[in-house]
Protein backbone atom coordinates (compact mmCIF):
# COMPACT_ATOMS: atom_id res chain seq x y z
CA UNK A 1 0.00 0.00 0.00
CA UNK A 2 1.04 3.21 -1.02
CA UNK A 3 1.45 6.32 1.84
CA UNK A 4 -0.77 8.42 -0.23
CA UNK A 5 -3.07 5.14 -0.11
CA UNK A 6 -2.60 5.13 3.62
CA UNK A 7 -3.51 8.79 3.59
CA UNK A 8 -7.15 8.04 2.27
CA UNK A 9 -7.65 5.37 4.66
CA UNK A 10 -7.05 7.01 7.30
CA UNK A 11 -9.47 9.91 5.75
CA UNK A 12 -12.43 7.65 5.04
CA UNK A 13 -14.93 8.48 7.23
CA UNK A 14 -14.12 12.43 6.63
CA UNK A 15 -14.09 11.65 2.98
CA UNK A 16 -17.28 9.16 3.12
CA UNK A 17 -19.53 12.37 4.95
CA UNK A 18 -18.81 14.51 2.04
CA UNK A 19 -20.43 12.30 -0.57
CA UNK A 20 -23.97 12.57 1.66
CA UNK A 21 -23.57 16.07 2.58
CA UNK A 22 -26.41 18.18 1.72
CA UNK A 23 -24.87 20.51 -0.81
CA UNK A 24 -23.14 17.96 -2.28
CA UNK A 25 -26.45 15.92 -3.38
CA UNK A 26 -28.53 18.57 -3.91
CA UNK A 27 -25.55 19.82 -6.61
CA UNK A 28 -25.25 16.31 -8.57
CA UNK A 29 -28.89 16.65 -8.77
CA UNK A 30 -29.87 20.04 -9.66
CA UNK A 31 -31.67 20.96 -6.91
CA UNK A 32 -29.52 22.84 -5.26
CA UNK A 33 -30.77 26.78 -4.81
CA UNK A 34 -28.54 28.86 -7.35
CA UNK A 35 -27.82 31.22 -3.81
CA UNK A 36 -25.82 28.69 -2.10
CA UNK A 37 -23.89 27.43 -5.52
CA UNK A 38 -23.67 31.12 -5.96
CA UNK A 39 -22.09 31.48 -1.92
CA UNK A 40 -19.72 28.40 -3.18
CA UNK A 41 -18.66 29.78 -6.33
CA UNK A 42 -17.46 33.03 -4.65
CA UNK A 43 -15.98 31.47 -1.48
CA UNK A 44 -13.96 29.62 -4.25
CA UNK A 45 -12.57 31.88 -6.14
CA UNK A 46 -11.18 33.45 -3.26
CA UNK A 47 -9.85 29.78 -1.92
CA UNK A 48 -8.43 29.47 -5.73
CA UNK A 49 -5.86 32.06 -5.92
CA UNK A 50 -4.36 30.41 -2.52
CA UNK A 51 -4.15 27.22 -3.96
CA UNK A 52 -2.36 29.28 -7.14
CA UNK A 53 0.14 30.30 -4.59
CA UNK A 54 1.00 27.21 -2.55
CA UNK A 55 1.23 25.46 -6.63
CA UNK A 56 3.84 28.23 -7.23
CA UNK A 57 5.48 27.48 -3.61
CA UNK A 58 5.54 23.80 -5.20
CA UNK A 59 7.80 24.90 -7.84
CA UNK A 60 9.55 26.58 -5.80
CA UNK A 61 10.70 23.96 -3.95
CA UNK A 62 11.05 21.27 -6.57
CA UNK A 63 14.49 19.59 -6.75
CA UNK A 64 13.96 18.34 -9.94
CA UNK A 65 12.92 20.50 -13.48
CA UNK A 66 10.46 18.53 -14.17
CA UNK A 67 8.72 18.81 -10.69
CA UNK A 68 8.77 22.54 -10.95
CA UNK A 69 7.58 22.55 -14.13
CA UNK A 70 4.46 20.91 -13.83
CA UNK A 71 4.03 22.93 -10.43
CA UNK A 72 3.95 26.15 -12.91
CA UNK A 73 1.56 24.71 -15.02
CA UNK A 74 -0.83 23.75 -12.30
CA UNK A 75 -0.50 27.64 -10.98
CA UNK A 76 -1.50 28.45 -15.00
CA UNK A 77 -4.34 25.62 -14.89
CA UNK A 78 -5.78 27.00 -11.71
CA UNK A 79 -6.46 30.48 -12.77
CA UNK A 80 -6.75 30.39 -16.30
CA UNK A 81 -9.34 27.08 -16.27
CA UNK A 82 -11.16 26.95 -12.92
CA UNK A 83 -10.84 30.38 -12.45
CA UNK A 84 -12.55 30.47 -16.26
CA UNK A 85 -14.96 28.50 -15.21
CA UNK A 86 -16.20 30.79 -12.32
CA UNK A 87 -16.23 33.70 -14.27
CA UNK A 88 -18.44 32.45 -16.62
CA UNK A 89 -20.53 31.85 -14.02
CA UNK A 90 -19.93 35.30 -12.70
CA UNK A 91 -20.80 36.11 -16.28
CA UNK A 92 -24.36 34.75 -15.74
CA UNK A 93 -24.51 36.89 -12.52
CA UNK A 94 -23.53 40.14 -13.67
CA UNK A 95 -20.48 40.01 -11.38
CA UNK A 96 -17.11 41.25 -12.76
CA UNK A 97 -13.77 39.20 -11.73
CA UNK A 98 -12.69 41.90 -9.51
CA UNK A 99 -16.08 41.68 -7.51
CA UNK A 100 -15.69 38.04 -7.41
CA UNK A 101 -11.90 38.69 -6.32
CA UNK A 102 -12.90 40.77 -3.79
CA UNK A 103 -15.86 39.12 -1.89
CA UNK A 104 -15.13 38.46 1.53
CA UNK A 105 -13.56 35.37 2.87
CA UNK A 106 -16.03 33.31 5.20
CA UNK A 107 -14.34 31.96 8.54
CA UNK A 108 -13.95 28.91 7.30
CA UNK A 109 -12.38 29.40 3.54
CA UNK A 110 -9.75 31.77 5.84
CA UNK A 111 -8.96 29.31 8.36
CA UNK A 112 -8.36 26.47 5.21
CA UNK A 113 -6.15 28.83 3.46
CA UNK A 114 -3.99 30.23 6.29
CA UNK A 115 -3.48 26.18 7.16
CA UNK A 116 -2.18 25.72 3.59
CA UNK A 117 -0.13 28.91 3.71
CA UNK A 118 1.14 27.72 6.91
CA UNK A 119 2.26 24.29 5.94
CA UNK A 120 3.42 25.39 2.62
CA UNK A 121 6.00 28.52 4.24
CA UNK A 122 7.33 25.94 6.81
CA UNK A 123 6.86 22.81 5.47
CA UNK A 124 9.05 20.10 2.67
CA UNK A 125 7.66 19.79 -0.91
CA UNK A 126 6.44 17.00 0.43
CA UNK A 127 3.80 18.67 2.97
CA UNK A 128 3.19 21.14 0.20
CA UNK A 129 1.96 18.89 -2.12
CA UNK A 130 -0.02 16.88 0.92
CA UNK A 131 -1.66 20.10 2.25
CA UNK A 132 -3.25 20.65 -1.64
CA UNK A 133 -3.94 16.64 -2.41
CA UNK A 134 -7.46 16.54 -0.93
CA UNK A 135 -8.67 19.57 -2.75
CA UNK A 136 -7.94 17.38 -6.03
CA UNK A 137 -8.46 14.36 -5.30
CA UNK A 138 -12.11 14.22 -3.12
CA UNK A 139 -13.08 17.05 -6.28
CA UNK A 140 -12.01 14.18 -8.23
CA UNK A 141 -13.70 11.47 -6.53
CA UNK A 142 -17.01 13.67 -5.80
CA UNK A 143 -16.97 14.30 -9.85
CA UNK A 144 -17.01 10.78 -10.54
CA UNK A 145 -19.72 9.91 -7.99
CA UNK A 146 -21.58 12.29 -9.19
CA UNK A 147 -21.59 11.28 -12.88
CA UNK A 148 -21.44 7.65 -11.84
CA UNK A 149 -25.11 7.36 -13.57
CA UNK A 150 -24.17 9.38 -16.93
CA UNK A 151 -23.75 12.68 -18.07
CA UNK A 152 -25.81 15.29 -17.11
CA UNK A 153 -28.63 16.53 -18.98
CA UNK A 154 -28.05 19.98 -20.89
CA UNK A 155 -30.70 21.82 -18.85
CA UNK A 156 -28.83 21.00 -15.62
CA UNK A 157 -27.75 23.94 -13.60
CA UNK A 158 -24.56 22.74 -12.70
CA UNK A 159 -23.54 20.51 -15.58
CA UNK A 160 -20.14 22.94 -16.38
CA UNK A 161 -18.84 21.62 -12.84
CA UNK A 162 -20.14 18.06 -13.33
CA UNK A 163 -18.09 18.02 -16.22
CA UNK A 164 -15.13 19.48 -15.18
CA UNK A 165 -14.66 17.91 -12.29
CA UNK A 166 -15.58 14.52 -12.97
CA UNK A 167 -13.22 14.84 -16.24
CA UNK A 168 -10.18 12.53 -16.84
CA UNK A 169 -8.07 15.60 -17.12
CA UNK A 170 -8.89 16.51 -13.63
CA UNK A 171 -7.82 13.25 -12.22
CA UNK A 172 -4.77 13.55 -13.86
CA UNK A 173 -3.95 16.49 -11.54
CA UNK A 174 -5.20 14.30 -8.41
CA UNK A 175 -2.80 11.55 -9.57
CA UNK A 176 0.53 13.53 -10.80
CA UNK A 177 0.04 14.77 -6.92
CA UNK A 178 -0.01 11.37 -5.31
CA UNK A 179 2.87 10.23 -7.51
CA UNK A 180 4.63 13.09 -5.95
CA UNK A 181 3.59 12.76 -2.00
CA UNK A 182 4.06 9.16 -2.75
CA UNK A 183 8.03 9.39 -4.04
CA UNK A 184 8.77 12.58 -1.34
CA UNK A 185 7.27 9.68 1.17
CA UNK A 186 10.13 7.42 0.81
CA UNK A 187 12.58 9.84 1.43
CA UNK A 188 10.83 11.35 4.32
CA UNK A 189 11.82 10.44 8.11
CA UNK A 190 8.87 9.34 10.58
CA UNK A 191 8.70 13.29 11.80
CA UNK A 192 7.97 14.24 8.31
CA UNK A 193 5.27 11.87 7.46
CA UNK A 194 3.65 12.87 10.68
CA UNK A 195 3.20 15.91 10.01
CA UNK A 196 2.20 15.26 6.27
CA UNK A 197 -0.96 12.80 7.22
CA UNK A 198 -1.55 15.67 10.33
CA UNK A 199 -1.80 18.13 7.28
CA UNK A 200 -3.52 16.16 4.76
CA UNK A 201 -6.13 15.08 7.51
CA UNK A 202 -6.82 18.29 8.53
CA UNK A 203 -7.15 19.83 4.57
CA UNK A 204 -9.64 16.81 5.00
CA UNK A 205 -12.02 18.09 6.69
CA UNK A 206 -12.11 21.46 5.80
CA UNK A 207 -12.54 19.97 2.79
CA UNK A 208 -15.71 18.96 4.42
CA UNK A 209 -16.60 22.17 6.37
CA UNK A 210 -16.52 24.12 2.86
CA UNK A 211 -19.11 22.05 1.60
CA UNK A 212 -21.19 22.79 4.64
CA UNK A 213 -19.85 26.40 5.11
CA UNK A 214 -21.75 26.88 1.46
CA UNK A 215 -24.43 24.90 2.33
CA UNK A 216 -25.00 27.27 5.37
CA UNK A 217 -24.05 30.34 4.09
CA UNK A 218 -21.57 31.16 6.79
CA UNK A 219 -20.83 34.55 7.79
CA UNK A 220 -19.21 36.48 10.33
CA UNK A 221 -20.62 36.28 13.17
CA UNK A 222 -19.82 39.53 14.80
Amino acid sequence: MTFSDQLRRRAASIWKAQLTHPFVIALGKGTLPARKFQYYILQDARYLEELARIFATGAKRARDPETALHFAKLVEETITVERGLHQNYGKHWKLSPKQMRTSPMSPTNYAYCRHMRSVAQEGTLGEITVVALPCAWIYCEIGKHLLRKGLPKATHPYRDWLMMYGSPEFAEVAQWMRTLVDRCAKSAGSAEKARMEEAFLISSRYEWMFWDMAWREESWPV
